[in-house]
């Protein structure tokens, strides 16, 4: 029995034979008489070659994780660290702890009194006139296309924290799903109280709960811009007249609902609005333009219309209140009339004005014109396009009225003729510095017979004349420039495909200020023999030199080139006939200043690469696309050789 009770466990294993000395004793603890029915397991015989193996079963604790945690708690805990740069690291976790960094306010950091309080005490007086100096706001960053999300702006305004958050924030997104939402502008009004300038353009997911955080946080905003936002209301524009009142640049593009009813009272609150645009807003009508500009508190300084439903009224209130308005835009308004024209120009209200754009208004008449003339006495720039109706006549007598005209620019003005276009030159002689008509195709050439004066008072004021894309410009209105046109240094005559040699010969001879600038692209009948003489006349002063889809321009112009123009920095000869030959002495010649070179097209090879790699010594930027006969490994080596050009290629 005292074996029984004095096993152990530790190798006392049970082996198959009994525990007692004597089996006589087995009796005594238990009777193996017949008349009990005791079932005994058999022997087995141990396998000593094989080991034993014990399994056990760990259960590993499960770890605590800080994610279980809800953003309350979260938002508790991240609004305690010490410093910038721990919250930048933490931002570094993951996209759910970026976007709850980002969007605790300034004011809700809880150590950072402590915080600052440690830094004044261990950094010296010039540490800290330098972290004042960083917190100005004044930090620009810009988001385009795919780029433009959530969590990219939140890591912007993460980062930019310790800096005093952004100034300057331009938004360009691609009309993605979702892009940059309600949640970023939420997150900009509690990081960035010193934002000033705002654009948003394609921005499908921004509403009026963004907008509202933006008013709210950001009351020092000086620019707005929205384009292409959807879901933009008048309950916006409210908001900002509230709590932006040093708001002066607003710009409404493509907003659908946004209408008559904001613009009123954002003039109301925001008393500093000196520029606004709205553009292609089809709720915005006259109750709203009006309500804008005739508000006593806001002196508008330029004021751009396109695309919105607007009629005659608008123009007569445009004329009597806009008495601080110097720049006008007014384009696509086709519910305007020629007596809208009229009433502004009559209401003598635009005393200020200096630059009237006009486009696409069928109500643009002679009889309009000639009302802005006269009701605009300091009008300097006038640009025209698409207005159907103006003729001759009614730029006669807008050269008339207007004393201060000096840039006039005509485009797709096809009742315009020749006759008008010398006849506005004629009259401005004394002020009119830039002329610039485009696509008007009723100007054409004096016919051959046709006798003219020997004599013609020049417009000594002209500096800059442009003539393009006009089928029915020939040589005889080149000869008729040439004497009028005495002093313009900047020509640009490109697709004026009817002129050549001689009419631009007379021009060029006419010229006695000495040109600076000319383009004469696409001028398909101009030979060597006008370049050369344009080198020889003009080529001591002439700095940039168009001569794109001149096909019969070769080699010798570029030896005129070379030989005559010392400071020509610009030069295009692509789709010419210029070959390796041009190149080679073009690189022989004294042009000390030429920047830009483009051969686009040309027959250049690889024995050009010597040439061009010396005229590298100079060049910023080398056009050689479409040039078949260089090969790659020559365009490698001028890659590698001209580290400090652009190659396009």
């Amino acid at each position: 029995m005292s074996k029984v009770f004095g096993f152990s466990g530790e190798n006392d294993f049970f082996r198959g034979d009994s525990i007692y000395a004597n089996p006589k004793e087995a009796g005594l603890f238990l009777s193996l008489g017949r008349h009990i029915n005791v079932c005994y397991p058999p022997n087995k015989k141990p396998r000593i070659s094989a080991p034993i193996i014990v399994e056990e079963i760990i259960v590993e604790p499960r770890k605590a994780s800080i994610e279980v945690l809800p953003d309350e708690c979260l938002f508790e805990i991240l609004r305690r660290l010490p410093g910038n740069q721990e919250r930048s690291a933490c931002a570094c976790v993951s996209k759910r702890w970026l976007i709850i960094l980002s969007n605790i306010h300034r004011d809700e950091h809880h150590a950072e009194e402590v915080f600052s309080q440690t830094v004044e005490d261990f950094c010296d007086e010039k540490e800290k006139s330098e972290t004042r100096t960083n917190n100005d706001g004044c930090i620009s960053r810009t988001l385009e296309g795919k780029k433009a999300t959530d969590t990219c702006l939140a890591a912007i305004l993460v980062g930019t924290a310790a800096r005093g958050g952004l100034g300057k924030l331009l938004v360009r997104g691609s009309n993605a799903f979702p892009g940059v939402t309600d949640i970023s502008l939420r997150a900009i009004a509690r990081g960035c109280p010193n934002l000033r300038v705002l654009s948003l353009w394609n921005v499908p997911c921004v509403g009026d709960e963004g907008l509202f955080e933006i008013a709210k946080g950001c009351a020092h905003l000086e620019k707005l811009e929205l384009y292409h936002c959807p879901l933009v209301t008048d309950q916006s524009l409210a908001a900002f007249s509230t709590s932006c009142p040093n708001l002066t640049h607003v710009m409404i593009d493509s907003c659908p609902k946004i209408g008559n009813e904001g613009l009123p009272i954002l003039a109301k609150g925001c008393t500093n609005i000196r520029s606004v645009s709205v553009i292609d807003c089809p709720l915005v009508g006259d109750q709203g333009i009006a309500g804008l500009v005739s508000n006593a508190s806001v002196a508008l300084t330029k004021l751009k219309l396109q695309g919105v439903n607007v009629t005659d009224l608008t123009l007569a209130v445009v004329g009597h209140y806009g008495k601080q308005v110097t720049h006008l835009v007014l384009e696509n308004l086709n519910s305007v009339t020629e007596r809208g024209f009229w009433v502004m120009g009559n209401g003598h209200g635009l005393q200020k004005l200096r630059s009237l754009t006009v486009s696409s208004c069928e109500g643009v008449t002679d009889l309009g014109l000639d009302s802005i003339g006269k009701g605009c006495p300091n009008l300097k720039h006038f640009f025209v396009r698409r207005c159907s109706v103006l003729s001759d006549n009614g730029l006669l007598l807008l050269t008339k009225s207007a004393v201060s005209l000096q840039r006039l620019q005509l485009e797709e003005c096809h009742r315009v003729t020749q006759y008008g276009l010398f006849g506005l030159i004629f009259n401005s002689r004394e002020t009119l510095k830039s002329l610039s008509v485009a696509k008007c195709l009723g100007i054409r050439d004096f016919d051959k017979g046709m006798r003219f004066p020997s004599t013609c008072p020049p417009c000594e004021s002209l500096r800059s004349l442009s003539i393009s894309s006009c089928p029915g410009f020939g040589d005889s209105n080149l000869a008729i420039l040439g004497m009028m046109c005495t002093y313009v240094q900047n020509l640009d005559l490109s697709g004026l495909y009817a002129i050549t040699d001689s009419g631009l010969l007379s021009l060029f001879n006419g010229c006695k200020g000495g040109l600076v600038k000319v383009n004469l692209s696409g001028c398909i009948n101009l030979t060597d023999k006008v370049i050369s003489a344009l080198c020889r006349t003009h080529g001591w002063g002439l700095e940039v030199l168009n001569l794109y889809s001149c096909p019969k321009i070769g080699d010798q112009s570029l030896v005129s080139i070379s030989e005559n123009c010392p400071l020509l920095s610009d030069l295009d000869v692509s789709k010419t006939a210029v070959s390796d030959l041009g190149i080679r002495v073009l690189s022989c010649g004294d042009l000390l200043n030429l920047q830009i070179l483009s051969v686009a097209g040309c027959h250049i090879s690889d024995k050009s690469v010597l040439a061009l790699k010396k005229l590298g010594v100079s060049l910023i930027g080398l056009n050689l696309q479409h040039c078949s006969e260089i090969s790659q490994p020559s365009i490698n080596h001028l890659i590698e050789q001209l580290w400090k050009c652009d190659i396009f290629c």
